[in-house]
């Protein structure tokens, strides 16, 4: 029987929560899949790898490409440090139970070494070091010394003019002295990981023993696994530890069921009351909030593009650009609902067209609705930025831009099936239920970021081209009659 392995990841996912580790290693079918999304964000951080492997340019690749490569992998790392190389990139260290494969990892003197891990955020985080913290024992199992650990992560305030500038889109932050605090803890944490992997059962999956930091994500593993039933007290927003604790202490497990008395925050009680009660609206704020509402009326969602690397000159890492949006108009509240859009289709920078469309379907009067507005506000100051002659018509929209998600964040309209959320994505189908995103091509906005920069820029898809784009054009126009259909419902409250 084959000895399981301990990796950096598996170690990092027990700190998470113990049974995280347990079914990744005896029932990964359990745990929810990873999605196109996050998987695209995965890739990102591996195109990110390179700019910080120029900083090392006499740096050797190792790495592997499938399973085989992958157990060769320690071996061919022996053959190249005991062979003179210097730097290695993605070489593989192994000790006992225990592996890691590393970012960069450069010999400064006898078995000493210098340890970097490349992070795609924008700092280095406490996180961080734990990871570090773990190559560094398994590299002292291994008989070397960890001289200094430091983490290469993006610099958010480079702007892209030409190729994009390795040395100016990484920092390097070191945290060697962090690094070696940890590493008393990280023994103990490891033995801990290792009896848990070992064990013939799960152990408990209760959230309550997830770490902090982790506690909404594995709160969610925890429905999955647990198919939790809609009203259950997991639903409940901005739920934390404490609050769980007290609820199951009480013996509490719906909503439905928590005391008028019990300590909640407001938006939470709010919640309740819903489960309770079944809708809680308002009226008089909800109709003073329309009252400041100026014809004609115009509903503007934007798509965008963005990523770590910054595909066009004026961007920076991670910043968003529209390259589409939908706008509803009404002219008068009598009036027939007109509707423009622009979506587009080049491998260049769209923010000139974005903006010169935009300008052609929005006049110089009237609200301009979207939904968490400071996202579109955010988007046309990028415009603005990059296209100057339409800088005063943006600030001018941002000026008449109103949010009609607050009726729903300031829960002057609260219905149970909105879970606590005020997103669109959960207000539509209790007030609108005729309109559906489950019918689309695309259902939300990662997804279309995701495909239109694959299909416009990256040249893939190239069967499906047409259909993406169509998609895109169906799923950004549901996104704006969404916003018209529920303000017309709190018309007619």
């Amino acid at each position: 029987m084959t000895t399981m392995q301990l990796s950096k990841s598996d170690y990092t996912t027990y700190l998470k929560h113990p049974a995280w580790l347990w079914l990744k290693k005896h029932d990964k079918a359990m745990l929810p899949a990873i999605d196109a999304n996050t998987q695209a964000m995965f890739d990102t951080g591996h195109e990110f790898e390179q700019y910080a492997e120029a900083l090392f340019p006499d740096g050797v690749t190792l790495g592997f490409n499938d399973y085989d490569e992958y157990k060769t992998l320690p071996a061919r790392t022996t053959t190249a440090l005991e062979g003179g190389e210097k730097t290695i990139f993605q070489g593989r260290f192994e000790a006992d139970q225990l592996t890691f494969i590393c970012d960069i990892v450069q010999v400064v003197g006898d078995r000493e070494v210098d340890l970097y891990e490349i992070k795609s955020s924008t700092s280095a985080k406490p996180e961080h070091n734990v990871d570090l913290a773990f190559q560094m024992v398994v590299l002292e199992k291994c008989g070397y010394t960890v001289r200094n650990s430091a983490v290469i992560h993006v610099n958010n305030s480079y702007e892209r003019q030409g190729s994009v500038e390795p040395d100016k889109i990484t920092q390097m932050t070191f945290v060697t002295k962090d690094v070696k605090g940890l590493r008393k803890f990280t023994l103990q944490k490891i033995d801990e990981a290792l009896e848990v992997m070992g064990l013939a059962e799960c152990p408990d999956t209760s959230p309550l023993l997830a770490d902090s930091t982790a506690f909404r994500e594995w709160g969610a593993i925890y429905k999955h696994i647990k198919k939790t039933q809609p009203g259950s007290i997991y639903d409940l927003c901005r739920l934390n530890a404490d609050t769980l604790k007290s609820l199951q202490d009480a013996d509490i497990n719906l909503l439905k069921d928590i005391p008028e008395n019990f300590d909640l925050k407001t938006k939470q009680v709010m919640q309740v009351q819903a489960a309770k009660n079944g809708v809680s609206t308002d009226t008089e704020t909800i109709q003073e909030f329309l009252s400041t509402f100026e014809f004609p009326l115009y509903f503007l969602d934007y798509e965008t593009m963005g990523g770590l690397v910054p595909h066009f000159d004026g961007m920076r890492p991670y910043q968003q650009l529209p390259f589409q949006y939908s706008l509803h108009i009404l002219d008068s509240p009598d009036a027939e609902l007109r509707h423009e859009e622009y979506l587009h289709r080049d491998n260049t920078n769209p923010a000139q067209a974005v903006a010169d469309a935009l300008r052609s379907h929005i006049g110089d009067t009237g609200t301009v609705l979207a939904w968490n507005m400071g996202f579109e506000k955010a988007c046309n100051k990028m415009l603005g930025k990059i296209v100057p002659e339409q800088n005063e018509f943006l600030k001018n929209v941002n000026m008449r831009m109103d949010d009609l998600m607050i009726p729903f964040l300031h829960n002057m309209y609260v219905d149970a099936g909105f879970r606590g959320s005020s997103s669109i994505k959960n207000v539509l189908p209790v007030l609108v239920p005729k309109l559906s995103y489950k019918t689309l091509g695309i259902q939300e906005g990662g997804t279309a970021q995701r495909l239109w920069m694959e299909a416009v820029l990256d040249g893939k898809h190239d069967d499906d081209k047409a259909k993406i784009l169509d998609d895109l054009i169906e799923y950004c126009g549901l996104d704006t009659l969404a916003m018209v259909e529920i303000y017309n419902v709190l018309k007619r409250i």
